[in-house]
């Protein structure tokens, strides 16, 4: 992990605009129709509604998804009692990870009161704005007061972060730690190296998952806390030991099962640890430094199970993959608390997470092949998409199990998809293709069949249900590569090309081939060497129908698919260029650009077929083109070079398409601003349309463009490159396509045949 310095630190909070947050707009507000809308006179109306039933303020305003983080400063991280003012960075900052994992906005309010009853009333008279209060950085005693007492007092969701979310997490960590280890939580023995309110709520929850009060030792600063010490709070007696025979640390580890550290750095030993049971499980969560490091803790013991709050080493207990999700569920039910079966729902469903197969973006992030549950992997990831549609949907289900959701959800599908959107996992177009695909699954050719990625996108797209996939390649390669990436290929056909019992199939392939292409100077045997080319081989099962649609491009030269898809399928009747397209799903709208990846230099008829093929395109998304042919001139200004091609282009495409709404030459961002547009060329067949689709000049324009896109913009979609005038369904990828991004293309290849099919 980098070292992050106080000069760092500083410059990152106080570059730009100071601080890490912001309060956006969510409606129009450029004309003085919306500015009265959103205030005066408009704003009256919902207020009026408010005022009638109370409830509405769920509908009307953003309360539903605005969250408190309120903080009164007397237990800022480890620094302890620094003032409310002083804590506000780390408020911010838990505003920013509420939005970014979550999608829930956030007001951080500083409290200076540390008396908890007027603590109390000051969260209890704002309460009305939110829908929810995440307590934060209060020490101990008085923080469990003050959460008991607005549990009580207030009808929305209450929960002090540093009690719950550690022993969420961590209890998620100890079921799965426990299954790897080969142990019962009622029979090990657990030391507990601390009594704050983290250490408390932890072990609270450890029993309540089943574990033994008589197995647990606590200790303070004092060491362990037994029945007979004076002057205990009421937490601490619940696990004080009437043992009298350990006092120190050391002596409470002889023989234990589970530590779990919420103290201080360094004060576990590695004799402690060989003094523990077999297969010993090591929670240390001192930030920034652990009880004990982990390079000591597996020197001293190789078997031991560790969990640590870095983020630099295996298993780390991070609130995060709880507190976003917790939240999440509770507000889309407009729940009013946040009970004890909301927070186990919550720690079985991270537990589960754990042991089902790891996203390809994960294993990137973490720069590894494939993270699978066991020792390095009983945790899952904070970077883990899924936690926001299985974590949010449990804690969702257990508040209307137990009775306190205003608002049931009845579609539990629909409610993930629209989680995934939220956070632009997915967007609407990909969720149509996806269901559109579900509907009509194709049988589909992976060309790359040994390759890490295409292979996880084989069994992906079936598994989502698009596709019955077949994997060309070696068997018995592909089997072993499969189960080092613990991947089912139950369901997945594999096709040996090579193989001698492929031989009949090459023959006849070679033959067909040899015979569609004998006036361009091909001769049977140099169709059957084809034949054991991967791609020519299954552009052929596509063209004889054995299969419906092909994928390929992820390690294979362009030029050399290009070449060979010419070749096997052709091009379609009335177009001499086949072309790509990339779809841009961003927050501003969706847009279709061409052509990305085929054309390097085109001539003015090959441009022309470009634009064609993106019409024919945009409608077989269902949506209308309403293309721009893009230059770096506008309307004449420069008349020589591409400019002029393209303004001879659109001229030839008005005149044969006269209901088509297509303009241009015009630069990118005239295209995208249709006012200025409007008013400074009235005359435009685009005059009062929003742009969505842009035909570029050149191979390298287009393909900068949505590259450029993609990479200044990492929440926006990128989908393709979707091939555009070929016979048969015939796809390609990028060498640089993620697991997802062939999963769309695969979606894309699928609706493609169903429609050649229907329409023949």
């Amino acid at each position: 992990m980098a070292k992050i310095t106080k000069e760092a630190a500083l410059l990152y909070h106080e570059s730009g605009r100071p601080g890490k947050i912001e309060v956006m707009p969510t409606k129009p507000y450029h004309t003085q129709t919306d500015l009265s809308l959103a205030y005066s006179p408009g704003v009256a109306y919902p207020c009026l509604e408010i005022q009638d039933n109370p409830d509405a303020a769920y509908k009307y305003t953003d309360k539903g998804n605005l969250v408190a983080v309120i903080s009164n400063g007397t237990a800022v991280l480890g620094l302890g009692d620094i003032g409310a003012m002083s804590g506000k960075p780390v408020m911010e900052g838990k505003g920013l990870l509420f939005k970014i994992y979550g999608g829930i906005d956030v007001f951080d309010i500083e409290v200076a009161e540390k008396d908890p009853e007027k603590f109390c009333e000051a969260v209890e008279k704002i309460a009305p704005t939110f829908g929810g209060i995440n307590l934060e950085d209060i020490k101990a005693p008085e923080c469990f007061y003050i959460e008991d007492r607005l549990k009580k007092s207030l009808d929305i969701p209450v929960m002090h972060d540093d009690q719950h979310g550690t022993a969420i997490i961590s209890s998620a960590g100890l079921i799965n730690a426990l299954e790897v280890a080969g142990k019962k939580i009622e029979d090990v023995k657990i030391v507990v190296s601390g009594a704050g309110a983290a250490a408390i709520m932890c072990t609270k929850l450890y029993v309540a998952l089943g574990a033994r009060r008589e197995n647990i030792l606590m200790l303070d600063s004092k060491g362990v806390i037994t029945s007979d010490r004076e002057n205990l709070s009421e937490q601490k007696k619940f696990f004080a030991t009437d043992r009298r025979d350990v006092h120190t640390l050391e002596e409470a580890m002889n023989g234990a099962d589970v530590f779990l550290g919420l103290s201080k750095g360094n004060v576990l030993s590695q004799d402690m640890i060989r003094s523990m049971a077999k297969n010993p499980i090591v929670f240390a969560c001192a930030n920034p430094v652990p009880e004990i490091s982990y390079e000591d803790a597996m020197a001293a013991r190789p078997d031991v199970l560790m969990s640590t709050g870095r983020s630099d080493y295996p298993n780390q207990i991070n609130n995060v993959i709880g507190f976003p999700y917790i939240f999440r569920g509770a507000l889309d039910v407009n729940a009013k608390a946040i009970n004890e079966e909301m927070k186990l729902a919550a720690v079985h469903a991270i537990a589960d997470l754990a042991k089902q197969p790891v996203p390809d973006v994960v294993n990137q992030v973490y720069n590894v092949n494939n993270l699978s549950f066991g020792p390095d992997y009983f945790i899952p990831k904070p970077v883990d998409p899924r936690l926001i549609t299985e974590v949010s949907a449990a804690v969702a289900k257990a508040a209307m199990d137990s009775g306190v959701a205003r608002t049931p959800i009845t579609d539990w599908e629909k409610y993930k998809q629209e989680l995934r959107l939220r956070m632009g996992q997915e967007t609407s177009v990909t969720q149509k293709l996806y269901e559109t695909a579900r509907k009509h699954p194709q049988r589909v050719v992976f060309a790359e069949g040994l390759h890490p990625t295409m292979i996880k996108a084989a069994v992906q797209a079936k598994d989502e249900g698009l596709c019955q996939p077949i994997l060309l390649g070696n068997t018995e390669m592909i089997q072993k590569k499969a189960q080092e990436l613990d991947l089912n290929l139950e369901g997945v056909e594999i096709v040996n090309l090579r193989h001698d019992r492929e031989a009949d199939r090459r023959e006849r392939y070679a033959k067909i081939l040899a015979e569609k292409r004998c006036r361009e100077g091909y001769t049977y045997e140099e169709a059957n060497d084809k034949m054991f080319e991967r791609n020519y081989f299954g552009m052929m099962m596509v063209e004889t129908g054995e299969a419906d649609a092909f994928i390929t491009g992820v390690y294979t030269k362009f030029s050399n698919t290009i070449k060979a898809a010419k070749e096997v399928v052709g091009i379609k009747e009335g177009y001499d260029h086949f072309a790509t397209m990339n779809i841009v799903n961003s927050k501003r709208g969706t847009y279709y650009i061409s052509d990305t990846l085929v054309n390097r230099h085109p001539d003015k008829d090959t441009l022309k077929d470009v634009a064609k093929l993106t019409a024919d395109t945009v409608r077989f998304f269902n949506d209308e083109p309403r293309i721009a042919m893009i230059s770096y001139s506008n309307f004449g200004v420069d008349k020589e070079g591409s400019p002029k091609m393209v303004s001879e282009v659109v001229k030839e495409m008005q005149q044969e398409f006269p209901s088509l709404k297509i303009d241009g030459e015009m630069s990118v961002d005239l295209a995208l601003d249709h006012e200025r547009r409007d008013e400074k060329y009235p005359f435009l067949r685009l005059h009062n349309q929003v742009v969505n689709s842009m035909v570029f000049p050149n191979l390298s324009s287009a393909n900068s463009a949505y590259k450029l896109i993609k990479a200044f913009s990492p929440d926006t979609e990128v989908i393709g490159p979707i091939q555009m005038g070929l016979n048969k369904p015939i796809h390609f990828t990028d060498f640089d396509a993620g697991v997802r991004d062939i999963v769309n293309i695969t979606a894309v290849a699928v609706i493609d045949a169903y429609v050649q099919k229907i329409k023949k």
